[in-house]
């Protein structure tokens, strides 16, 4: 098995790296540079990964920033959006010929977006993707994972569509102690620092609904699915809305600069 770990900083990816050598004992493991706020980066890793001529089996969409001032990706688009969704958008799309050559009937190549419960109370503005009329990291924020929701969906739709050997799943990991929550208020800090070892779960704990819609053969040729604690459950009435799916994929493939149909 060969496992590529992409992120955008080199120190932890290559720990990461290292951490899984030793556990699998798997020398088939490393680090390629991805930055999700750049279009640009994103191009760059398909082409390192491209190059490689190695099939793809598992895509997991799993980076994400929370709560983060007001800010502009490198392309002008808000973070959230463009780390949380946009930049994963366009992965998928770049790959998603690999992913089709790689999966054959009866052993699917599976893609995992992960989203989060905020997604509930997202609302997403097609007018207003970016959040420049009104700016709430936290609506900003749950936008983002919404948006993760209904790609997913439609998504699967295309593929299914055309028949292609290719699911995809939203994982919810639900609440985990990790460093997405540095931007929270410092009260927010101190109820984490005080609290987590009780409510929170611990990265494991949290990748587990992932690594279940990767791995499980109850998941095989399942797809659209929102899955939570390792069951199939149900997301936001609004993100089966296909009408606006369709809009969010169109206008999604305006700001990446490919065409609507990339993925079919």
């Amino acid at each position: 098995m060969h496992v590529i770990i992409a992120g955008n900083n080199e120190s932890e990816g290559e720990e990461a790296v290292m951490k899984i050598k030793e556990a699998t004992v798997n020398e088939n493991v490393e680090f390629i540079h991805l930055d999700l706020a750049s279009l640009r980066s994103v191009r760059q890793f398909v082409k390192t990964f491209n190059a490689k001529n190695l099939q793809l089996h598992v895509l997991i969409n799993n980076a994400a920033v929370m709560l983060v001032p007001q800010r502009m990706s490198e392309d002008g688009y808000e973070e959230h959006f463009a780390v949380n969704y946009l930049g994963h958008f366009l992965l998928t799309n770049l790959l998603c010929d690999t992913l089709k050559q790689s999966g054959r009937d009866g052993c699917c190549s599976r893609i995992i977006t992960l989203s989060s419960d905020t997604h509930f109370v997202g609302e997403l503005n097609l007018n207003d993707l970016q959040s420049r009329l009104h700016y709430s990291s936290h609506g900003a924020y749950a936008q983002s994972k919404l948006a993760v929701v209904m790609f997913t969906y439609q998504l699967q739709q295309v593929l299914r569509q055309e028949g292609s050997h290719v699911t995809v799943n939203v994982a919810d990991p639900g609440v985990v102690n990790t460093d997405l929550y540095r931007n929270v208020y410092w009260p927010m800090k101190v109820f984490k620092w005080m609290t987590a070892w009780l409510l929170f779960k611990t990265p494991e704990q949290g990748a587990s609904t992932s690594i279940y819609a990767a791995v499980s053969p109850q998941m095989e040729g399942i797809g659209g699915c929102y899955l939570y604690n390792g069951q199939r459950t149900k997301s936001a009435d609004v993100s089966y809305d296909e009408e606006l799916q369709k809009k969010l994929w169109v206008q999604s493939c305006k700001l990446v600069g490919i065409s609507d149909t990339s993925c079919s």
